[in-house]
């Protein structure tokens, strides 16, 4: 009688170490499909890119270990690295802040909108789902010199439409319009941003009557903050990624005054079949990415405000 009175307790024990080890299991199966994708399509194929950047890399043939020659050759050596990254640098400069500055007002007009709000939202945002190769199929029809839709409505006003595409001073222009026709993205993030900020601070802030133009620079853009921080980082990466417009519209050219970074290592990976130079080269890009990713967050860390984030009064900071 002994004996079974002990053995029951025991038995409990045990059934309720397993179901605990199975309530602490059941989190990480859910997560395992991603952990394993995670594994064997990001982490797998960095791993091997960065192995194959100090080597001598072919597609067929003996492949042979240089180390560092590879950067090495490509800071020292290269001017057609050193000219590509600049162009794709130029074009960050230009096309990320007006991707940001176009996708707020026009995330601030729908959010105001009284009218059709969803149509107009929908209409924004269809052109960032279109493939890159029906983008670049309409932009090389509207940029054409003879039958394109924007020399024919210049031509209405007495203007003969320049060559928009063979034209070196107005290529890189022309990529930038192209690519900025897809901030449907950044804006319904940013609209998501402004009907998520109460309605509360703007009717004090009226009461207490402060101008429109306050409540926009001291509520909707502090507000914004994280949501303005993500969508700059995403379009520095975007901007540094540009590949198939300028691959399908103008080939790099003319002159090369359209031949970015990105393209830069297509060509040395299935142009040159140097698939270890290339390599190198996504890794150079990588590094620029995350360098100018955390110097953003870095220096928004002291103006952009989070949800329950508290901070220290400057009093205590002092102290």
């Amino acid at each position: 009688m002994d004996m079974a009175a002990h053995a029951e307790p025991k038995v409990d024990v045990v059934r309720r170490r397993r179901a605990n080890a199975g309530r602490h299991l059941a989190p990480f199966l859910f997560i395992s499909p991603w952990i394993l994708g995670f594994l064997f399509f990001t982490l797998g194929p960095l791993c091997f890119s960065l192995t194959m950047s100090f080597f001598d890399w072919p597609v067929v043939g003996e492949r042979t270990f240089v180390g560092l020659d590879n950067y090495r050759s490509m800071f020292m050596e290269d001017p057609q690295f050193r000219e590509s990254l600049w162009i794709t640098v130029k074009f960050a400069a230009i096309y990320v802040p007006f991707n940001i500055v176009m996708s707020l007002l026009l995330a601030l007009l729908l959010h105001h909108a009284t009218f059709a709000s969803g149509f107009f939202r929908t209409v924004f945002y269809l052109p960032s789902v279109i493939s890159g190769v029906a983008l670049v199929t309409i932009w090389s029809w509207i940029y054409s010199r003879e039958y394109g839709l924007l020399n024919f409505m210049l031509s209405l006003v007495g203007i003969d439409g320049p060559n928009w595409l063979g034209d070196p001073s107005l290529a890189l222009v022309a990529i930038i319009v192209a690519s900025l026709w897809g901030l449907g993205g950044t804006m319904l993030i940013l609209l998501t941003g402004l009907k998520a900020i109460p309605k509360e601070l703007y009717e004090a802030a009226t009461v207490s009557g402060v101008p429109g133009w306050a409540q926009m620079l001291f509520i909707t853009l502090p507000m914004l903050g994280p949501m303005l921080i993500f969508t700059f980082i995403t379009s520095i990466i975007s901007a540094f990624q540009q590949l198939t417009i300028a691959l399908l519209l103008t080939k790099g050219g003319p002159l090369g005054s359209t031949y970015f970074f990105a393209m830069y290592i297509y060509d040395n990976a299935f142009k040159y079949f140097d698939m270890g130079y290339a390599a190198a080269g996504s890794w150079v890009m990588f590094a620029i990415v995350l360098t100018l990713s955390l110097i953003v967050m870095r220096w928004s860390a002291a103006w952009v405000y989070y949800e329950a984030e508290v901070r220290p009064a400057d009093g205590d900071r002092d102290a």
